[in-house]
């Protein structure tokens, strides 16, 4: 099975891009197994800290390495990614020499309550993730206005339309990673 990093980039308890990345899961059962970073204990980048690296700095570089592709699943702050994605980003890329981001299939989504979902600031992380030297899928791109009504308590998809499009995309990511992974 396909093993996929998580990277959540809200750390709010009751974050919609949590229940947003658990409902991604849900249709990519039996395909791929996700895996979700715990970025919540993970320190602003600080290059004095690799002289005693931080666990959780050493268990997203693991995870990354070990995972057969990367999915970002972010919510757009004042225009631009959350600052804990900045920092998984500057920790995996790091010490320099040994970053574990080249060739990584990446696929970048999001969702807000906004009509145009996270658009501006997937654009900015794709900048970010192709400067990182990994494989980011372009297309197709999932700007997601999140509908609480479209999902059950459960996290399932009760829309079926939305169920249909979202299963298309994560099809679209598992071929990705089967076209560009290692």
């Amino acid at each position: 099975m396909t093993k996929i990093a998580v990277l959540v980039g809200s750390l709010r308890k009751d974050s919609i891009n949590r229940k947003f990345a658990v409902a991604l899961e849900k249709l990519a059962a039996g395909r791929m197994e996700f895996v979700y970073a715990d970025l919540a204990s993970l320190p602003h980048y600080n290059d004095d800290l690799w002289d005693n690296v931080p666990d959780s700095v050493t268990q997203l570089k693991a995870a990354i390495e070990d995972a057969d592709g990367v999915l970002m699943v972010i919510p757009e702050y004042n225009r631009t990614y959350p600052g804990v994605i900045k920092d998984a980003i500057d920790w995996v890329s790091r010490p320099w020499g040994k970053s574990s981001w080249p060739g990584k299939p990446v696929a970048i989504t999001g969702t807000s309550p906004g009509v145009i979902g996270t658009a501006v600031a997937q654009h900015q992380l794709r900048t970010a993730m192709v400067a990182s030297a990994t494989a980011v899928m372009g297309q197709p791109e999932l700007y997601y206005a999140y509908k609480p009504e479209h999902f059950g308590a459960d996290g399932d998809i009760v829309d079926e339309a939305t169920r249909t499009y979202l299963a298309d995309w994560i099809g679209s990511f598992a071929s990705w990673i089967a076209k560009t992974g290692k």
